[in-house]
């Protein structure tokens, strides 16, 4: 996994005590070519580590700047800018909420915006694109699929191999954060996921992929994060599974669990008739042990010992009222719910219960989840088939071994999957 504090699910976290420089009367009027560059609508993530917080910005012109924030996983929508100034490909805008200010202070280049979000003390790198608002529908090429939940209805693209047959139909689940049915994220387009299903299909294997709630074309499902549990998503995954079952055009369903997805899957698999599962770069770890062991690369003693006390009292269904400034990115009481459902479920023993065919797969590369990760969950179930590809990473791309070559192909859509891997695939569902 990555190193760093890992945010599972980031709250908008509500400042307490900051002072903001920045505070003016009104939005800065600015260069009026500045202006015309900024109006607009703009999408990217706060890049808070292993967890990007999907973040949408409207600039408006008239006769001064105004602008509007939306955080869609927190259901923040249209929250007014409370200034906006500007100094020549500067830009720093603030946002009150309960009286208190955070900050973003970025440069304008090439229709992009990047820079620093700033809160009481923290930053964390952030990234902005010039595009069209998105409201559901991000695209309308594709074949879709609908499904209606308590929540909202989810959409899912279909992809279909040519000709006429009934096939064996894959549903791709994607990992964590604001992922999309592509394997992308805000500021991070690979194509990871949409390339697996395109070649899938030429294999004669159709696919349903579908984006996280709060992404894509569900962005307007999303639930607070308050009320969101794991057991939603493994919910999500049953209804994709039910609702193909009773389709003719296809002969088997199974699934295909990517990082997160690998777990979300896992439970699904269970609670349903699938046919298949394969686990792509999943944590044979239950998720407070993955924390722990992250927060005890980066705390202090005194920090660690009370993230250990906080993580035990979830594990066991406790919220906990009072954390640290330092920690509130990770236990922020509001997203607490969802912590202590997902450490309830250790993927080893989840993995264990399935009894239908098994593939677990990882990249030798992988930075995120490594190979040892796949070999708990193998392990766990030594009947499984274990592929472990060489040079493949966490987005299914062949990648150097160093960090910033790795990270390089995140955002490189053309790279091809690497080799290997539908081929295996492939030959384990046959």
């Amino acid at each position: 996994m990555k190193k760093g504090l890992m945010s599972i699910l980031i709250v908008f976290i509500i400042l307490t005590g900051c002072n903001n420089d920045n505070k003016e009367d009104e939005s800065s009027k600015g260069d009026d070519s500045i202006m015309e560059s900024l109006t607009g609508f703009w999408s990217g993530a706060i890049e808070i580590p292993n967890q990007p917080l999907d973040i949408q910005v409207d600039f408006e012109n008239k006769d001064e700047l105004t602008g509007e924030l939306s955080i869609p996983i927190q259901g923040v929508q249209n929250y007014p800018l409370s200034t906006i100034k500007m100094e020549d490909m500067n830009i720093v805008f603030t946002m009150e909420i309960q009286g208190q200010y955070i900050t973003f202070d970025g440069n304008l280049e090439d229709e992009k915006i990047t820079g620093t979000f700033k809160q009481n003390g923290q930053s964390f790198p952030f990234e902005l694109a010039k595009g069209e608002a998105v409201v559901g529908n991000d695209e309308e090429d594709g074949e879709f699929l609908q499904i209606e939940t308590d929540h909202g209805t989810l959409h899912g693209e279909l992809e279909t191999p040519d000709g006429e047959g009934s096939f064996t139909v894959m549903i791709i689940i994607p990992g964590s954060g604001p992922t999309d049915r592509n394997g992308n994220s805000p500021g991070i387009q690979n194509n990871s996921l949409k390339l697996l299903a395109e070649q899938l299909a030429e294999q004669g294997i159709a696919t349903v992929r579908y984006d996280k709630r709060g992404a894509g074309k569900n962005i307007q499902s999303a639930i607070p994060e308050q009320e969101m549990t794991f057991d939603q998503m493994v919910n999500d995954a049953t209804s994709w599974v039910e609702l193909l079952e009773k389709d003719e055009n296809y002969s088997q369903v199974g699934i295909i669990g990517h990082s997160q997805g690998s777990l979300v899957g896992m439970l699904a698999a269970r609670e349903s008739n699938v046919s298949s599962f394969i686990s792509l770069a999943g944590a044979g770890q239950p998720i407070d042990k993955v924390l722990e062991n992250q927060l005890s690369e980066q705390l202090s003693d005194e920090l660690l010992k009370e993230s250990k006390e906080i993580l035990q009292q979830l594990k066991e269904g406790k919220h906990v009222e009072n954390i640290s400034q330092e920690l509130q990115s990770v236990f922020r009481p509001s997203v607490q719910s969802f912590l202590s459902s997902w450490m309830q479920y250790d993927p080893a023993e989840e993995i264990q219960k399935l009894e239908v065919p098994t593939l677990i797969v990882n990249g030798e590369n992988d930075l995120q989840v490594p190979v040892s990760e796949a070999k708990l969950l193998h392990e766990a179930k030594s009947d499984a088939e274990l592929m472990l590809i060489e040079k493949m990473n966490h987005v299914l791309k062949e990648a150097p071994a160093d960090r910033e070559g790795n990270m390089q192909t995140y955002s490189n859509p053309d790279l091809p999957l690497a080799d290997g891997l539908i081929n295996g695939i492939v030959e384990f569902l046959e």
